[in-house]
């Protein structure tokens, strides 16, 4: 007792004094984040040392019967109505049919549960039947998940009351009311603390009588479903300055429920997001007054609204998106791979050319990695988990990789992606891209700040005690508390120095990793590995950066991706064991590691560049990095391998495209696949003629070498073939919007 005394004045009071000048504060809505949600799986890759059996043991998310039979019925139903050329290039919207049909059928009450109305499905329930729909089109599942994504039905059914629970959740399930969240402002746009939009406690009249309320002044953009919205939650600095609550007077961002048909109130006009037509508008109102308890959660709410918005988006941000992007990745691997396969150039599919395969390689890996990623996800939000730094990951890396594999779609598919028309089956979801990339927190932002930022603070085992220890204004219990976790601090990162450096020089053989798993054991070594390598940099640059690192924003993105990279490496790893470690599936899963190892190493190779001091930069290379990047990325024959599992048939590439909609054979995607079919049918044919010196089989039928039945095989293949090649054209009165344009002057002359 005497000696941790002495070591506290001695050595931990000067210490403390330094960290307090070297750390700034958390700013409350930082410290609001931070504490929305939890720490998951990122925690125990933050301790250099990870628990694979806590991974093993999630289980593997499921469908219940009752989600199964909804995917089968009116998910397969919904698709089959939507027609994404008409609701992009003619009506602008979806069908009246389709809306009355979400309402009907409990599309916007999936997160609610069945007490107050709604279809109470799980996180992958809700994730599998946005990922359909997003495989039909994009704007269609943009519409369906918004209500169940960030928006009043999520804050109301999390911190509303049981007043508000019992009169809007049931009226948000069955469609008679249709949500929209207001948050970003014109003048604050990522930046939500800076909002003008203002609230005014005061009393008014409602409903004839006079009651307690606020009076409300707003002017919100790029709001989803504003222009149909009967309802607004709606996000505003409140302020009391006749006191009419208590003492405090800016009392910080609240959220309320407003109807849109009060007076004051204006919505209607429409955003279009990168031609992709989704209700998505501005929402303004000028002096609306609504009574108190509408403020969700009433009047003890008030003040809490970033808090209650970061706690959903910790959740939100792991379903919505990653789900529409694993659905990107999936659709561009089962049609990029059968189009390849269709597709002849210079007398072969264009599949066998390197060049394509590369590009299919890629496409067919991150399809792997990003629904093993969107699995493991939705299972740990469904055991209660709430991972913000993992919901951020998900959301940040799912749309880049969506942005990666839908440009690879397009240059394969060449002039066949870019012809607009009915038969374009790639260029609604091309131009959906950014509006993914920058909706629930910009990407940019999102890596720069976020992800490490939020991450090693939440997640690391004692940083957060330790800048909550300088925060106390107690300042000797500020200091015992100092004490106490720096000093574990300090033993926790010797040891994370030690088991760093002994796993990179031995090249991560002696790492632990699961007993179980198969082939797949030196994987986990190698991310074990890892892990030990990015919990020591981290505490490198917390050391010789301190308060710095947070506008060190090019070394905390590069942080974070380490971070991603070893979460969704993970995922990949979880999903080949939940699949009972399919032999055919390896080249997947070995394409995913390799990929990510090449990164992982890359990023450390960046930050040891840009770390500030040499010696520190010498001795970190040292201990992580000692025979500096080994790692290349996948081998030329692993990417012909993970290739050619896209150009025929197989279990292989049934599981890799599972769970999309395809459509009937007369619709482009259906006929894809009935040519894809049938050029594999008639394939020994083809080869059969070739060895005897025959290319083509008319000529060959003429010799009897083909009989009737081949003839009409291999007919029947070019035909499918030929529809699907083929592009949409347009006279110019179809493309001239008015009478007025030159091209209908031209055509009607």
């Amino acid at each position: 007792m005497a000696l941790t005394t002495v070591r506290r004045d001695l050595v931990s009071r000067p210490l403390f004094d330094l960290a307090g000048k070297a750390m700034p504060p958390l700013s409350p809505t930082e410290s609001e984040a931070i504490d929305a949600g939890d720490a998951w799986l990122d925690a125990t890759i933050f301790t250099g040392d990870p628990d694979w059996s806590q991974l093993l043991a999630v289980p593997p998310a499921r469908l219940s019967a009752e989600e199964r039979a909804f995917l089968d019925g009116p998910v397969e139903t919904f698709c089959a109505m939507i027609d994404d050329w008409k609701i992009s290039w003619e009506s602008r919207d979806l069908p009246p049919e389709a809306w009355d049909f979400l309402k009907r059928e409990g599309f916007f009450g999936m997160i609610i549960p069945k007490r107050h109305g709604g279809l109470g499905f799980s996180a992958y329930g809700h994730s599998e039947v946005v990922r359909k729909i997003a495989s039909r089109s994009a704007a269609a599942a943009v519409t369906a998940m918004v209500p169940n994504s960030l928006g009043p039905g999520e804050l109301i059914l999390s911190f509303g009351t049981d007043e508000q629970r019992d009169h809007w959740l049931p009226r948000l399930a069955d469609g008679r009311e249709i949500p929209c969240f207001g948050l970003t402002s014109a003048d604050a746009g990522s930046d939500a603390a800076a909002m003008t939009d203002e609230g005014v406690v005061c009393r008014g009249q409602w409903d004839g009588r006079d009651v307690l309320g606020i009076r409300l002044s707003w002017s919100k953009r790029y709001i989803t479903l504003a222009p149909v919205a009967t309802v607004l939650g709606l996000a505003f600095k409140l302020r009391d300055p006749d006191h009419l609550l208590g003492d405090e007077e800016e009392i910080g961002i609240t959220v309320a429920l407003v109807p849109t048909d009060l007076p004051g109130v204006t919505i209607g006009r429409r955003h279009l997001p990168s031609m992709q037509p989704f209700q998505n508008g501005p929402t303004s109102g000028e002096d609306v007054f609504v009574p108190i308890d509408h403020v969700i959660g009433g009047a003890e709410r008030v003040g809490q609204g970033w808090k209650m918005l970061m706690s959903a988006l910790a959740a939100g941000r792991g379903i919505s998106l990653p789900s529409l992007s694993a659905a990107s990745a999936a659709f561009a691997a089962h049609t990029t791979g059968a189009y390849a396969r269709i597709r002849a150039q210079f007398g072969l599919p264009i599949g066998q050319f390197e060049g394509i395969q590369e590009r299919l390689a890629r496409v067919a890996g991150n399809a792997y990695l990003l629904d093993g990623a969107r699995r493991l996800t939705c299972a740990g939000l469904d055991q209660g988990h709430h991972p913000a730094v993992i919901a951020s990951i998900m959301k940040l890396h799912a749309t880049e990789r969506m942005r990666i594999v839908v440009n690879d779609a397009m240059d394969v598919h060449g002039g066949k992606a870019i012809i607009e028309g009915p038969r374009n089956y790639l260029a609604s979801l091309y131009r959906a891209v950014p509006v993914g990339i920058t909706v629930e927190g910009a990407n940019i932002l999102t890596r720069s700040l976020m992800v490490f930022g939020q991450g090693a603070i939440r997640a690391h085992p004692y940083l957060l005690d330790e800048i909550r220890a300088l925060g106390n204004p107690d300042p000797q219990q500020a200091l015992v508390q100092f004490d106490d976790k720096f000093w574990r601090h300090v033993g926790h990162f010797v040891r994370t120095a030690l088991r760093a450096s002994f796993r990179s020089w031995t090249g991560g053989l002696f790492a632990p990793a699961p007993r179980g798993t198969g082939r797949a054991r030196r994987f986990y070594r190698q991310l074990s590995r890892y892990s030990a390598a990015f919990a020591l940099t981290s505490d490198i640059a917390f050391l010789t950066l301190g308060g710095e690192l947070k506008r060190r924003e090019l070394l905390s993105a590069r942080l974070g991706d380490i971070l991603s990279e070893l979460y969704l490496a993970a995922a990949a790893l979880k999903r080949w064991q939940d699949e009972g470690r399919q032999a055919a599936d390896w080249p997947l899963l070995h394409y995913c590691m390799e990929t990510s190892f090449q990164t992982i190493e890359q990023r450390f190779d960046e930050i040891l560049a840009n770390l500030p001091y040499p010696p520190v930069r010498r001795m970190l290379r040292f201990f992580i990095m000692p025979f500096g990047r080994r790692r290349r990325g996948p081998s030329d024959r692993l990417i012909r391998q993970v290739a050619g599992l896209l150009l025929k048939p197989s279990a292989t590439r049934d599981r890799l495209t599972d769970g999309i909609y395809i459509g009937s054979d007369e619709e482009p995607v259906g006929q894809l696949g009935r040519a894809f079919r049938l050029v594999n049918e008639v394939q020994p044919i083809h080869d059969r003629l070739r060895k005897a010196g025959h290319k083509d089989w008319r000529k060959a039928r003429l010799e009897g070498l083909v009989d009737d039945r081949q003839a009409a095989a291999l007919a029947a293949a070019e035909a499918a073939v030929a529809t699907v090649i083929a592009v949409d054209d347009f006279a110019p009165e179809e493309l001239a919007h008015r009478r007025g344009d030159p091209a209908y002057r031209e055509a009607a002359e």
